[in-house]
């Protein structure tokens, strides 16, 4: 496989710059993903959607983020075209949630002791896993973080805030995906 900087694809198709997704009717821990005229199903977090996200809060916030980039499993799964910069994810690589600490709601490596996530899961949930501009340009502390784009588990359980799809629909959508494109989580 060739290495991450190396590999430039191109997006298959131009779009209008935007991913809509909308609670699903009757469950607000499920979704609506819409780009390019196409539909794809999608989990949302376990408290829904939220206007006012807080770390641990369990929604996933109601706003326009962009997409900046994303991490992939190599040994687990061949990535699929796409214009965003994509980088392998190593057993080292962890993302602080700990709100106090001044790498807040950014990629750490180990060993760190605060709060964090391991973005090496045994679960697949991150095989694939984009980074949204959730509380990281302008960060905030206690605004939540670790806003992320993964893979869902079956049964298309809640997430911790995320928005997690299958990894077909996540192969599908890598196609229109580019840096800076906005993810529009409507309420």
């Amino acid at each position: 496989m060739q290495r991450f900087r190396e590999r430039r694809p191109k997006p298959v198709k131009k779009t209008s710059g935007t991913i809509t997704i909308r609670s699903a009717p009757g469950n607000r821990q499920r979704a609506i993903v819409n780009v390019a005229g196409q539909t794809f199903k999608a989990a949302i977090g376990r408290s829904g959607t939220s206007a006012l996200k807080r770390e641990g809060d369990g929604a996933t916030p109601i706003a326009a983020m962009k997409l900046m980039y994303g991490f992939w499993r190599a040994e687990r799964l061949a990535l699929p075209p796409t214009a965003l910069p994509m980088q392998r994810i190593r057993g080292n690589m962890l993302w602080c949630d700990e709100p106090k600490h001044p790498a807040y709601n950014r990629l750490v490596r180990t060993p760190f002791r605060p709060s964090h996530e391991e973005m090496k899961r045994t679960d697949g949930l991150y095989d694939i896993c984009l980074v949204l501009d959730w509380n990281i340009t302008a960060r905030k502390r206690h605004g939540g973080s670790a806003i992320f784009f993964h893979l869902i588990r079956p049964g298309y359980p809640p997430t911790a805030g995320c928005v997690a799809v299958s990894v077909t629909d996540m192969r599908r959508l890598l196609r229109f995906m580019r840096p800076g494109m906005v993810v529009r989580v409507l309420g």
